[in-house]
């Protein structure tokens, strides 16, 4: 008689097991689907920010170019979306990443973070500023006509905040070179400022369809 054979052993409790997919969220951790996260510094470089304007010269440049190619993606994404309902993903992803790198330098030029930004499209590990954007499935076609509209009242509060953003910068420069600390208050509400105007850039390029909310902060 022909021997049977054993199955094979079991693997053994060391042996690595395969990892896990990973599992893009359909949401940010807010519950909408844009939303921007910023770590506080215990302490900032007192005089840092009076050059920082400065430093960020090469930015500037790169940015002006990366923003004429967000245009011609925009402008091709916008008939993509309107003749088949969604947004391609590949544009989408980087237009995101450019809103990142904006994100990136806005954090850096008020203040709320000493670390340079660095020159990349990517998320980049340890970065203290953080744009979260859940990709949309489907895209109504009828978005890239009027979600620029829709959004004015949003995108009006938002400019205000944002004006309230810079203002908190400017007395955040004070507090930096006095004290070497921002106080919390000033700190959040520039994050929040940057929070408001993603949230109103994402919708008015139809990436994100769910309106923004007017909530000040649902980070709290």
């Amino acid at each position: 008689m022909n021997d049977v054979p054993s199955p094979p052993p079991p693997p053994s409790e060391g042996q690595p097991s395969e990892p896990a997919p990973v599992v893009e969220p359909d949401r940010a951790a807010t519950g909408y689907p844009v939303s921007v996260f910023a770590d506080m510094q215990d302490e900032y470089v007192r005089f840092l920010p009076l050059v920082k304007w400065l430093l960020l010269i090469p930015h500037y440049v790169v940015l002006f170019f990366l923003g004429i190619a967000a245009m011609v993606v925009a402008f091709i994404a916008f008939f993509a979306t309107l003749f088949t309902g969604r947004y391609p993903r590949g544009m989408w992803d980087f237009m995101r990443n450019v809103q990142r790198w904006v994100l990136r330098v806005y954090a850096y030029l008020f203040l709320i973070t000493d670390q340079y930004p660095p020159f990349s499209l990517e998320e980049e590990a340890g970065d203290p500023v953080r744009l979260e954007a859940a990709y949309p499935e489907h895209v109504s076609r009828w978005r890239p006509l009027f979600a620029w509209l829709i959004v004015i009242p949003y995108a009006i509060v938002a400019a205000l905040i944002g004006v309230l953003g810079q203002v908190c910068a400017l007395f955040a420069l004070f507090t930096i070179i006095f004290t070497k600390k921002i106080p919390e208050d000033l700190f959040k509400i520039i994050r929040v400022s940057f929070n408001w105007q993603m949230r109103a850039s994402f919708y008015s390029y139809w990436m994100s369809t769910e309106y923004p909310p007017f909530v000040w902060d649902d980070q709290d």
